[in-house]
């Protein structure tokens, strides 16, 4: 990930799925699904990042990861800083009728040495940001959050959330095999990914 070359030549993908239990009208069973979405990131040397939730496979999405991707794409840009010891601190505003700040902390590893194909998630939290309180802003979001405490709202009638779901790390996929990448397939084929 520290390198431009990861940073313009793929995606960070992490698969997570959950069991959903169905209606019993009218049956003595009970319906399961497996659901499965898809987390994305993609860095630039810069220190922007492109965020994307969704059902959308790999192949799918690779297509609209890029900085002039539209509202209806649904990729958020984001801020980032890389520290020594390969923690990434992450954040930004998901834009709407009010605005929600996610913040992510995560550690770089490899599954080899300088590798660094994997981003083990180690925080995510969500608050409610007063759109007022933003102003015009127009830099770096961390900037704007540096002093906040974790649990800090502000935003009166969203509550902070710190997730404890949907945490799998982030598998680095390159562009070329984002079309072959075992991520894409179905969850008949494969209900559970384990990213090493």
């Amino acid at each position: 990930m520290a390198s431009s070359e990861h940073a313009i030549k793929g995606l960070y993908v992490s698969r997570n799925t959950y069991i959903h239990t169905g209606i019993t009208e009218w049956q003595f069973k009970k319906t399961v699904n497996v659901v499965c979405y898809y987390r994305y990131l993609r860095f630039f040397p810069t220190g922007k990042f492109l965020y994307k939730i969704s059902p959308q496979k790999v192949k799918d999405v690779v297509k609209c990861m890029h900085l002039r991707a539209s509202k209806g794409d649904s990729v958020f840009k984001g801020d980032y800083t890389l520290s020594g010891d390969g923690q990434i601190e992450m954040a930004l505003l998901y834009p709407g009728h009010r605005y929600t700040l996610v913040r992510m902390r995560l550690r770089v590893r490899g599954t080899t040495i300088g590798a660094n194909n994997r981003l083990d998630v180690l925080k995510i939290l969500t608050t409610g940001v007063n759109g007022t309180e933003l102003g015009n802003w127009k830099g770096n979001i961390l900037e704007l959050v540096e002093d906040w405490e974790e649990n800090e709202t502000h935003d009166p009638d969203v509550p902070a959330v710190s997730h404890s779901r949907g945490l799998t790390p982030f598998v680095f996929v390159p562009f070329e095999e984002a079309d072959t990448s075992v991520l894409n397939l179905p969850v008949e084929k494969m209900d559970y990914f384990v990213p090493g």
